[in-house]
């Protein structure tokens, strides 16, 4: 295997693993990171989703306990019942709508003007939340949502599948003008992520699984171990930041980002509707 494309692979992880929780695009940052690298081709789209899973695996690694004893005492606990059902029922429109639209979201979305305009839309939303509406929560405990909120919360999560948006900064965002306090917002974003974004990984292997071949494990296996390990330091990162922070940083990064986004498609830096 070139020790170069595994550099590039390792790149795209840390990317990856970084963004994918933030409020601030993952999808955004790999088309820019990989057509810097010039790592953008079909095989490299399957790769970007397919590390995904390397994030979710971090997120499992942190919420172990909660999830274990979900599993453990889903039989005979209603509330580990309700936590799951909220889980399940929040990721049902995201798949829905991911299943009947995708095609139709990858032919007319991914280009410069939508992926720019969703980073600047949603920086000035995020600002709007923070600085002007500045919403009171109602739910201080993920335990305490009910169905309702759940699904409310799922039907903006798929806001995120336009490019540039921000899958998690849809539901955290999102989540805290619903009543869930900045805690419970990120971490029911966190556990969404993990049905979604397996589920789009192991669609996209299987769709594209003529383009894979066991010489490409260790190109995956990179990816997805570097992307493992920094969404594991980002979401622990991230938790804390949140507990004395708001997102009025990542609103001003995601207005530049947006920026940056219109002058490498002038410039033809970047070719983004790839």
């Amino acid at each position: 295997m070139d020790i170069v494309l595994l550099f590039k692979a390792a790149i795209m992880g840390v990317v990856e693993g970084l963004t994918e929780f933030l409020p601030i695009s993952s999808t955004g940052h790999l088309i820019l990171t990989g057509s810097l690298l010039g790592f953008h081709d079909e095989k490299a789209k399957v790769f970007e989703i397919a590390i995904q899973t390397g994030a979710i695996l971090a997120v499992i690694l942190v919420y172990w306990e909660k999830i274990r004893n979900t599993i453990v005492t889903l039989p005979n606990s209603k509330r580990a019942q309700r936590f799951a059902a909220n889980v399940f029922i929040g990721f049902l429109p995201a798949a829905v709508v991911g299943f009947t639209v995708y095609k139709v979201i990858k032919e007319h979305l991914f280009n410069p003007p939508v992926v720019a305009g969703a980073f600047i839309v949603g920086g000035f939303i995020i600002l709007w939340v923070e600085k002007v509406a500045k919403p009171v929560p109602r739910i201080h405990d993920i335990d305490d949502m009910s169905g309702l909120d759940a699904l409310k919360v799922g039907l903006v999560q798929c806001i995120g599948m336009i490019p540039g948006t921000s899958r998690s900064g849809a539901t955290i965002i999102g989540g805290m003008l619903l009543g869930l306090s900045r805690k419970v917002a990120a971490e029911f974003s966190f556990f969404l992520a993990i049905p979604t974004l397996v589920g789009a990984g192991a669609y996209s292997l299987y769709k594209e699984r003529a383009l894979l071949s066991m010489a490409d494990l260790p190109l995956f296996g990179v990816g997805l171990l570097v992307s493992f390990a920094s969404a594991w330091l980002c979401i622990r990162w991230l938790l804390k930041f949140i507990a004395t922070n708001d997102f009025v940083g990542f609103a001003y990064y995601r207005i530049a980002f947006g920026l940056v986004v219109l002058a490498t498609a002038w410039t033809g830096t970047v070719q983004w509707t790839a």
